[in-house]
């Protein structure tokens, strides 16, 4: 699997779960047009984009597009990146009848083609090689620093989300995810003192 440097932006869960099967990255959801209202996840997306980059990855139909230049709109031209999927027309396993337009979106999307679109997008593919990468932030971090098992567990989480500038609603596993994004451990635990 192929791992990507920037942060890859769908419309939905199952659109991440598709992208997750072909690809090592971090993928983030706009959960449709909730971002349109979500000022918490429109910030952790312009934090993402300053940090790593974003490649906007939406289906190909008019919904799509509509949220993609939103985002367009709201993120700088310099730290964006768009990924486009043909309009390959049929339904997704999951649902009794197709889309409004027919098409398939990314979730639908056979795995090589999800692929050739993160490629024609300039995608930029990691060998493998960390060395010049710190090491991740582990459940076993967050447990030592009092962020999970523990009676006051929720309200630190909520007070390093806060001083973060996350998103107050994220679950501890996502929360985790983008603090790897924007932090190092020795950051976090200054944060947390």
């Amino acid at each position: 699997m192929r791992r990507i440097r920037e942060v890859v932006v769908v419309e939905g869960r199952y659109d991440k779960n598709a992208l997750r099967q072909v690809v090592d990255a971090t993928v983030v959801e706009t959960r449709g047009f909730g971002v349109f209202n979500d000022k918490e996840r429109l910030a952790l997306l312009r934090r993402l984009a300053a940090r790593r980059g974003l490649i906007l990855l939406t289906d190909s139909d008019g919904a799509g597009f509509v949220i993609r230049n939103f985002l367009k709109g709201a993120i700088p031209k310099s730290q964006l990146k768009q990924a486009y999927i043909p309009d390959i027309y049929g339904k997704e396993r999951r649902k009794a009848a197709p889309g409004r337009e027919g098409k398939l979106g990314v979730e639908g999307m056979p795995p090589q083609i999800l692929l050739q679109a993160l490629e024609r997008a300039g995608a930029t593919f990691e060998d493998g090689d960390t060395s010049g990468e710190r090491p991740p932030i582990t459940k076993a971090d967050f447990y030592e620093l009092g962020l999970t098992g523990h009676p006051e567990s929720g309200a630190r989480r909520a007070r390093l989300l806060a001083r973060l500038g996350l998103p107050e609603r994220m679950t501890c596993s996502a929360m985790l995810e983008a603090v790897n994004i924007v932090s190092s451990l020795d950051e976090l635990r200054a944060l947390l003192d």
